[in-house]
């Protein structure tokens, strides 16, 4: 059974826009790590350093995302929130979580 807490529908509406949105990046950070498997050993310091990047970028915008959401809150509610947003974050993209 899909467990959702009280903002399960919205985190759930958030990360699908942002999979729409996002999904260039998203696609760049695989593309990134296939390179990096494929890559040279000389080469593989650098290549890592690009896809650490990349997901960095990915991270970047998920931040913004949550964080615009939670300055709405009252602090006890932003609290929940992010818990939420975090935890449905590490399923549905564990390589971003924050």
């Amino acid at each position: 059974m899909l467990r959702r807490g009280r903002f399960g529908e919205l985190v759930t509406r958030q990360l699908d826009l942002f999979a729409r949105e996002y999904a260039g990046d998203i696609a760049e950070v695989q593309r990134r790590l296939d390179l990096y498997n494929a890559g040279d050993r000389d080469e593989a310091e650098e290549l890592y350093g690009d896809f650490v990047d990349a997901v960095d970028l990915v991270k970047d915008h998920l931040e913004e995302i949550r964080d615009t959401y939670a300055r709405t809150l009252d602090e006890e509610t932003r609290e929940s929130y992010e818990r939420e947003f975090e935890r449905m974050l590490a399923k549905r993209f564990p390589r971003f979580e924050l």
